[in-house]
């Protein structure tokens, strides 16, 4: 039975302290098309889908990635972001390979980076 948001366009929230930090952030390392800035929200766009940056001042990161992309070279986009000055997170428990890239047979290979408010993004490979 379809419902009525199946179809519909979607956008995502990230949160932010620094609008000016999340903005070099996003649309320079990350190098997202900035789409607009508002009093509210940084929006941006990747792959058709619009990020909100938006300031909430008193937030705690949370444990798990809010964000992530599936591409094609998984191991060109880590090299590019370490170029960058992105680090990949390393997890108690997880076998990640020297560029920190889950890479276990039969699972997804992934690679966790965070923003500069401690959000947890993420790579996978398509």
């Amino acid at each position: 039975m379809p419902t009525m948001l199946e179809s519909a366009n979607i956008f995502s929230y990230i949160p932010t302290k620094n609008f000016e930090r999340a903005k070099g952030f996003y649309g320079g390392v990350l190098g997202l098309n900035h789409v607009s800035t508002d009093d509210f929200a940084l929006v941006f766009e990747s792959g058709g889908i619009r990020i909100r940056v938006v300031i909430v001042p008193d937030f705690k990161p949370g444990p798990i990635a809010i964000l992530g992309w599936q591409v094609d070279d998984l191991e060109k986009i880590v090299t590019a972001l370490k170029a960058r000055g992105v680090i990949c997170e390393r997890w108690p428990g997880i076998k990640q390979d020297a560029a920190g890239i889950w890479d276990e047979p039969g699972r997804p290979r992934v690679a966790w980076f965070k923003d500069p408010d401690g959000n947890v993004l993420s790579v996978s490979a398509q």
